[in-house]
C-alpha cells in the first residue's frame, strides 16, 4: 500500500507529519514524500527541511493521497499545474484521496470536491465554496466516498486514525493511538472558533497574517 504525502514549498510540517506518524505502520504501507523532484523542501517557518524522496513522474498511482496545508502558501500553491494535474490524474486510482487544513482547497481547485461537503482550516473555509464544494466548518473530518478532508493543522493525526481504523479496524487504530499517546488535554479550549472569543480570534487572525507576510 503506497502512501504519497505531498511536499511543496511552505507546507506547515504538521499538517504532514502528524498524519504521517499515524499512518507508516499500517500493514504494508510503503511512505513516500512527493513533489515536483526529490530534494529538500522548506516548511513555512523556513527554518524546517523536509526531504521528497520520490518525485510526482515516479509515483503515478499512489494508494493513498494526503495533501497538506501551508500558513504560507495556501493560495501560491493552486498556481502549481503541475501539482493539480498530477493530483487530477492520482485521484483517478487512489483508495483514498485525503487533505488537511488548506491542503483542501489544492482538491478544490483539482475538481475533485465539486458539490461536495468538505472541511478545511477555519480561516479558508470560505476557499472552498469558491471552488465548488461546500464547507463543513464544524465537522473535523468529513467524509465524501473515497476523499476525506480533515480541518486544520492537528486535526491531521484525527485523520491519520480515522484512516487506519478504515483500513485495519478499530482495534489496530486503538493501539496506534496508545503507541503516540494521543489523550489531548489542552491548557486552553480554544481549539475552535466556537469555543474562541473576540479578541483570540482577531489575535489568531493577526497572527496568521504576520506568518504568511501580510501586512497592512
Amino acid at each position: 500500500m503506497q502512501i504519497a504525502f505531498v511536499l511543496y514549498p511552505g507546507i506547515t510540517a504538521l499538517d504532514l507529519i502528524g498524519p504521517y506518524e499515524v499512518l507508516r505502520s499500517l500493514p504494508g504501507a510503503e511512505v513516500r514524500f512527493v513533489s515536483n523532484e526529490r530534494g529538500p523542501v522548506t516548511a513555512d517557518s523556513e527554518v524546517l527541511t523536509l526531504m521528497s524522496t520520490h518525485s510526482y513522474a515516479e509515483t503515478p498511482r499512489p494508494d493513498i493521497l494526503l495533501v497538506p496545508g501551508s500558513a504560507t502558501n495556501s493560495m501560491g500553491i493552486l498556481e502549481d499545474k503541475e501539482l493539480i494535474d498530477w493530483v487530477v490524474e492520482a485521484h483517478r486510482t487512489t483508495t483514498w484521496t485525503t487533505s488537511v487544513c488548506s491542503g483542501a482547497l489544492v482538491l478544490a481547485k483539482a475538481g475533485i470536491l465539486n458539490g461536495l461537503p468538505a472541511t478545511t482550516h477555519w480561516m479558508v473555509q470560505e476557499g472552498l465554496r469558491h471552488f465548488g464544494a461546500e464547507p463543513r466548518p464544524d465537522e473535523r473530518i468529513v467524509r465524501s466516498g473515497r476523499i476525506v478532508t480533515a480541518a486544520g493543522v492537528s486535526a491531521g493525526i484525527d485523520l491519520g486514525l480515522w484512516l487506519v481504523g478504515e483500513i485495519a479496524g478499530r482495534e489496530r487504530a486503538e493501539a496506534t493511538q496508545l503507541i503516540i499517546e494521543y489523550d489531548p488535554r489542552p491548557p486552553y479550549d480554544t481549539g475552535h472558533v466556537s469555543k474562541a472569543s473576540d479578541a483570540t480570534i482577531e489575535g489568531a487572525r493577526a497572527v496568521f497574517l504576520d506568518m504568511a507576510g501580510i501586512h497592512d
